[in-house]
């Protein structure tokens, strides 16, 4: 194996700015922020569409659940077809799917009807993402313009979950819960006749055979994984469904990488991620998207159960996130050709942990302006930071061949972190506040303690997981200034 310096170098003068490039950038722009805020637009709308649809409380989580599984376990192999069949194609098929599926759960009519079109979204998001993420890998190959797009990119899949929750409460509050699913299909549509004109088709120009043996394995583990982490909540980790769903994911997932060590055309070439800068930031993600969904999911319980607001002031509580975030990514894209990306990730990381710690220290007599505010920016401001460098690292020396999959590892550490952190860390607090009553006396203030007790100490292990997602990049990261180490050849 043999190693190449990929340099960040300043762009001539006299070269000229391809334009139709930023349309590119906006199409996939809009794409990316459907898909981020489909995943948080309907928790404010949850409540009216259970009591609409007559849902349980223990099929409640499916609304979301749904969603997340199918497209966390289809990631790699959407990203592996789009590479086959052509990106853009992919793309436009996805968008167009992604409408359909998001007009059929806003006129739901029932829960099966709602829980099955939410897993349709999914896998129709599970090709467009990739090949989203791949079109913008193989549209922007200069340095400055590459960091740039990948800023645009980072603020938008940072701050998306943010402006989903405000978008929830306003179209709630102000329409129907069914708006927050049905917006999304003219956006779709409109997008996708956009990309039709404005993005050029990129697919890999020899085809391999399928590997289907990978296919089935990493979509069957992924997909189980997704599953055990889910059924912890009603069922608890020692039940015998969920140790034989996560059982099952170790085996699947060990033969998937066994297979791809022995295939010819494997599904996803371990060279992707065995390179130390991209391996870095592929394990980075997956801890910040195992602790960031967590950041969302507790600040709205303590923002609506402790302090009492309503769905729609909370998600504009949550717009300094969105600030901070397109704040940290634009600095983060301009330092980026001239710092390398291990400062930026390192300093961001930390700083996104310490507003965590932060958020750890909060009491049932905290305020918002005084405990919520500040380290919502410190965290938001650090994310910014640190996406930047971590998505680009992660695609930086990849030939075109393997843009596809390797944009679907990307998203796959942040969905899957995600699902996993939600369900992990609300076992935590769930743990942490019966700890709490078990030496007092029941009262509404006890409970009250005890319950925030819960979410500070899921703050505590978010904080501690950011913070070795900035060990793991200060450690296998490269820190040179103007040069990224990839791998040579074909990957």
């Amino acid at each position: 194996m043999t190693t190449e310096q990929l340099t960040y170098a300043t762009p001539p003068e006299n070269s000229s700015l391809d334009h139709q490039r930023y349309w590119v950038l906006a199409v996939i722009a809009v794409a990316q922020l459907m898909i981020v805020l489909d995943a948080s637009v309907v928790i404010v709308a949850l409540p009216s569409a259970q009591h609409a649809l007559h849902i349980s409380v223990a099929n409640r989580q499916w609304v979301m659940s749904a969603y997340t599984l199918v497209f966390g376990s289809f990631l790699l192999l959407g990203g592996r077809i789009a590479d086959y069949l052509g990106r853009r194609r992919v793309f436009v098929v996805g968008l167009l799917g992604f409408g359909v599926a998001s007009a059929l759960a806003g006129l739901a009519q029932n829960s099966a009807m709602l829980f099955g079109a939410r897993a349709l979204q999914g896998g129709f998001a599970a090709v467009m993402a990739p090949a989203a993420l791949s079109l913008l890998t193989v549209t922007f190959t200069e340095p400055h313009e590459r960091a740039r797009a990948f800023g645009v990119y980072s603020a938008i899949a940072g701050s998306g979950a943010a402006i989903g929750l405000v978008l929830g409460g306003v179209l709630t509050e102000y329409a129907s819960w069914r708006w927050t699913l049905l917006i999304n299909a003219p956006i779709a549509v409109i997008t996708a006749f956009a990309a039709g004109r404005f993005v050029r088709e990129s697919r890999v120009e020899v085809r391999h055979s399928y590997d289907l043996p990978g296919a089935l394995t990493s979509t069957a583990g992924f997909f189980l994984l997704v599953y055990g982490f889910t059924m912890v909540a009603s069922h608890g980790w020692g039940s015998s469904l969920t140790v034989s769903l996560l059982a099952g994911a170790v085996v699947l997932l060990s033969a998937f990488v066994a297979i791809e060590m022995r295939s010819a055309h494997p599904l996803l070439p371990l060279k992707v991620i065995l390179e130390k800068n991209r391996g870095g930031s592929f394990l980075s993600s997956l801890f910040v998207g195992f602790a960031l969904l967590g950041t969302f999911l507790f600040l709205t319980y303590f923002l609506q159960g402790i302090l009492g607001y309503s769905a729609l002031r909370t998600g504009f509580a949550f717009l300094p996130f969105s600030g901070g975030i397109i704040v940290g990514a634009t600095f983060a894209s301009q330092l980026l050709p001239r710092t390398g990306p291990r400062s930026l990730m390192v300093w961001g990381l930390s700083l996104a942990t310490l507003g965590l710690f932060w958020f750890s220290r909060l009491g049932v007599d905290s305020s918002y302006l005084t405990h919520v505010l500040a380290p919502e920016i410190l965290v938001s401001v650090g994310m910014g930071v640190a996406f930047v460098p971590m998505n680009s690292t992660a695609l930086f020396g990849v030939e075109d061949d393997n843009a596809g999959v390797a944009s679907a590892l990307v998203n796959t550490t942040q969905q899957v972190g995600g699902a996993l952190g939600t369900a992990f860390l609300n076992t935590v607090a769930a743990s942490s506040t019966a700890a709490f009553l078990v030496s007092r006396v029941a009262s509404t203030s006890v409970t009250r303690s005890a319950t925030v007790h819960g979410y500070t100490t899921a703050f505590e292990v978010s904080a501690l997981l950011v913070a070795v997602a900035a060990v793991v990049a200060g450690v296998l990261v490269s820190s040179r200034r103007h040069h990224l180490p990839a791998v040579s050849g074909p990957q």
